[in-house]
């Protein structure tokens, strides 16, 4: 594979990776600056940063800090205690979407939940047809908040094995 293949492979993942940022509530270069880091060998400084996305400092800057408080990335000291400070990506993703199951969709799963309940609460005596809907919709999402529920409290592998052993 030559160096031009993998730069295409590599930008495509990258795209991707601004893609799901974005479905996450996150912006692209959010997504962009993560995919940066999680491709580079060696941490990144903001001029650094700046030189591989294009982006302003100030966008660095803002991104970084975002992505280190939710734990996308890990921010460190420069090697020799210089004082620029380098940036590195949180590499085991099963780890990140654990995080996003419990900070994002579980609060979603739980707002629709309230909500259907509420919905129920307020339908007249003769509305069998929004009943029933509304009552399997809320009886998908507790099955979803099941589903996350496990997804956060398991590893992949040990997922993967109850997944594997319950097809026996």
């Amino acid at each position: 594979m030559s160096e031009d293949d993998r730069a295409v492979a590599r930008e495509r993942v990258i795209e991707s990776m601004e893609q799901s940022a974005e479905v996450y509530g996150l912006s692209r270069s959010a997504g962009r600056i993560y995919g940066v880091l999680y491709f580079s060998e060696e941490p990144l400084s903001i001029p650094e940063l700046v030189d591989e996305t294009g982006y302003a400092k100030s966008t660095i800057s803002n991104v970084t800090r975002k992505l280190t408080r939710i734990g996308l990335i890990h921010r460190r000291s420069s090697e020799g205690g210089g004082r620029r400070v380098q940036y590195t990506a949180e590499r085991e993703i099963w780890f990140i979407l654990q995080d996003v199951f419990q900070q994002y969709v579980q609060r979603e799963i739980q707002t629709t939940l309230r909500t259907t309940q509420r919905a129920q609460a307020q339908l007249p005596d003769d509305s069998e047809t929004e009943t029933e809907r509304i009552e399997e919709l809320r009886e998908t999402y507790e099955d979803l908040q099941e589903i996350v529920t496990l997804a956060s409290d398991f590893t992949a592998a040990e997922l993967r094995d109850a997944l594997e052993s319950s097809d026996r």
